[in-house]
């Protein structure tokens, strides 16, 4: 039996599991990223978990390689490069580390490209070759896929759409230093913050005026829209224009055939999806317009960084 790694590694939890060819993850486990100080030492638990389940096998396997999907993490060199939401600081030689105790190849890129790939791989865009992936999670990811492969670009950072400037509107700092990045914006945190700031502007009422910031999360304000909140909906139709907005851009550099939306805030359903498909509609070309198709991620988010990493063994894509 053919099997791959996918590893997921995240600004809280560590997640990884064995994969077989059809998709299916055979062994599960997680564990916290931020339990090891020295970057070394993080890696060598990785592996010893990777060793235990591997042993933890019934029957014969053969193991094709190991995939890993990471912040910042650059597939030309094989190094994670100073990824702010993890406790390491500079670039870490992942690659070359896990190297020395398995005998297979292993690939790293940032988990965004990952999720485009398990996409493609195991999802919803078998059938397409020209797509791409926002993922919008804690901030805004995306990987590109054009003429079915990854697109890299010559460092491996390509496709960091959640860091392009959306111009000046309020001023917002992103955790890479800069202000007014679109995932300031577009994301799970973005939306929180454009909750309060509407709650500052405007005198109506809201289920939010007795709420903190960190009890505050994207099903909350989906609950709260369903009901009829009005900042809620203001929201949503606010961040569904700027994301809109930004992706009639990538519609015209790229000419995708659809566009797939992942992570907690898509969950939002139609009250993020209308918003983002009207204003992108708008502002494309009348060439493109009503030729881009929309779907959610199939791979849910149960398991699914997991399979993305798996997926980059699969090296005909990249």
């Amino acid at each position: 039996m053919a099997i791959s790694i996918g590893i997921d590694i995240g600004g809280t939890g560590t997640k990884l599991g064995i994969v077989d060819d059809d998709g299916k993850i055979l062994i599960k486990k997680e564990f916290g990223t931020w339990a090891f100080d020295v970057f070394e030492e993080y890696v060598n638990e990785l592996a010893r978990i990777v060793k235990n389940m591997l042993s933890g096998l019934k029957g014969e396997s053969d193991l094709q390689g190991i995939g890993i999907g990471s912040p910042m993490g650059k597939y030309v060199d094989g190094t994670i490069n100073h990824a702010s939401n993890l406790p390491w600081k500079g670039v870490l030689p992942i690659v070359s580390l896990l190297q020395k105790e398995f005998d297979v190849p292993v690939i790293i890129t940032n988990d965004a490209n990952t999720a485009a790939l398990g996409e493609k791989v195991f999802g919803g865009a078998k059938d397409f070759n020209d797509f791409v992936m926002v993922t919008l999670g804690t901030g805004l990811g995306s990987g590109f896929v054009s003429n079915g492969k990854l697109v890299l670009g010559f460092q491996g950072f390509a496709g960091e759409l959640g860091h392009v400037n959306i111009g000046r509107l309020e001023g917002r700092t992103c955790g890479c230093g800069k202000k007014d990045c679109l995932e300031t914006y577009v994301s799970a945190t973005g939306i929180k913050r454009t909750i309060f700031s509407l709650l500052a502007k405007r005198h109506v009422e809201s289920r939010f005026r007795n709420v903190s910031f960190d009890d505050l999360s994207t099903e909350d304000i989906t609950l709260a829209a369903d009901n009829g909140d009005k900042i809620a909906l203001e929201a949503f139709e606010f961040t569904g224009k700027i994301l809109g907005r930004k992706l009639a851009e990538v519609v015209m550099l790229f000419n995708p055939e659809a566009i797939f939306l992942a992570g907690g805030l898509s969950l939002a359903g139609d009250y993020i999806i209308k918003p983002i498909r009207k204003y992108m509609e708008k502002d494309v070309l009348n060439v493109y317009r009503r030729k881009v198709q929309f779907r959610s991620s199939e791979l849910g988010s149960e398991g699914a960084s997991i399979l993305g990493a798996a997926s980059l063994v699969k090296g005909e894509f990249i």
